[in-house]
């Protein structure tokens, strides 16, 4: 069939098969041109189908060498309906892996599960033994617990309503919006998903089955951002998530001996996650013009290379002063956050693509769900029935 971009709010609910093969194989290609990283050898990457989980996937195995395991929650295809974007990354990530002889298998299931808990378990036995590098990506809205108790995730601040500006991305309008306050109980729900309980329950499940190396490193993803969006993020009921992010790196970084565990701040970049957090992707879009103007500007790939090489994996890892691996240091250089305040307030629908790289977020969202790559014919007819070489294809069929 010919696959066109269908979205919904801001999500894309079509994904191009070539297109998101051709992503992940220009992400390869640029870890492929960089020097080579002494880093972990059997990684487990928890959330690997998109984003910074993806990237740390692909930099673990074509810049380590490393066998991977990647956890996804992802849904092939059916009849007419498309994969998700996730499926058909892993798919390519697979497909690209076994080509250079690398091990790779992936998981499809709520990583938040027991059951998928003892399939990640088992298969670390059967095939690798132990890993010495577990990355924790996951970005997902809902957590379901053992009990079937549902925790859903919120986007508010947490000290009274906020209101700032924002883009509407459906017109690229610039207009007023206001977030309201948490209540408690949505707090506690939010780090419930977006914490580190479920990352802490991952490593003691994987320790207690013998699964880790003497000496292995665990991370997270979080981001701190500028004064400017912290009534919303860092602020906000996220980062009350990330908090408890933070504090649970520490904890298990305390208790378990051979276990460290880090906190690597990134970029803001347009993400499935990034796209849905009021006046985010007003920020993004003035930020991206900003540093690509500066020749700092960098996406995923580009951002978990360079923690790997320059960050992680060294004799010392560079952390500052809680701790924390820091690749937003290019986003945060004071010469990018004072450009970024005096664009601000002179943002106007009329001159949004004056001061907004509006097409480079566009870009940046089209490509997530494999569209507008360069190269790929998207008026061809392509077949989006495709396996995951690891997952047995009678799962594509509902």
């Amino acid at each position: 069939m010919i696959v066109e971009p269908k979205t919904r709010g801001f999500i894309c609910i079509t994904a191009h098969p070539v297109g998101c093969a051709a992503n992940v194989n220009r992400q390869i290609d640029y870890v492929l041109a960089q020097p080579k990283v002494d880093g972990p050898k059997k990684v487990l990457v928890l959330g690997a189908s998109t984003g910074y989980g993806l990237a740390s996937r692909i930099t673990s195995a074509f810049s380590c060498g490393a066998a991977t395991i990647g956890v996804i929650f992802d849904k092939p295809a059916s009849g007419n309906r498309t994969a998700s974007a996730g499926w058909y990354n892993s798919a390519a990530f697979e497909q690209r892996a076994n080509q250079e002889g690398l091990y790779a298998k992936t998981i499809n299931g709520d990583a938040f599960s027991q059951e998928v808990k003892d399939q990640v378990i088992n298969l670390i036995k059967q095939d690798l033994g132990q890993v010495d590098l577990i990355v924790y990506s996951l970005a997902s809205p809902r957590r379901t617990m053992a009990d079937g108790t549902i925790y859903n995730s919120v986007l508010k601040s947490t000290d009274g309503e906020y209101t700032n500006r924002s883009i509407d991305l459906k017109d690229n309008s610039i207009s007023m919006v206001s977030i309201s306050a948490a209540s408690p109980e949505e707090i506690e729900a939010t780090v419930k998903v977006m914490g580190g309980e479920d990352w802490q329950d991952w490593v003691v499940a994987l320790d207690q089955a013998g699964c880790l190396a003497d000496h292995t490193v665990t991370m997270a993803y979080s981001y701190l951002g500028p004064e400017l969006t912290h009534p919303i993020y860092l602020k906000g009921s996220i980062g009350r998530a990330k908090e408890h992010l933070h504090a649970t790196a520490q904890k298990m970084t305390r208790d378990m001996q051979h276990v460290t565990a880090y906190i690597s701040v990134n970029k803001a970049l347009v993400t499935q996650a990034s796209a849905a957090i009021p006046v985010v992707p007003l920020y993004i879009s003035i930020l991206y013009k900003v540093m690509k103007a500066a020749g700092t500007h960098e996406g995923c790939i580009e951002q978990i290379a360079r923690l790997y090489q320059d960050k992680l994996f060294v004799e010392n890892p560079i952390v500052d002063e809680a701790g924390r691996l820091r690749v937003d240091d290019w986003e945060m250089e004071p010469a990018i956050q004072q450009a970024v305040d005096n664009i601000w307030p002179n943002v106007r629908t009329e001159n949004v693509t004056e001061y907004c790289d509006i097409t480079g977020y566009w870009e940046d969202f089209y490509q997530m769900f494999g569209f507008q790559m360069p190269g790929v014919d998207y008026a061809a007819d392509v077949d989006i029935l495709v396996p995951i070489p690891s997952i047995p294809v009678e799962v594509e069929v509902d």
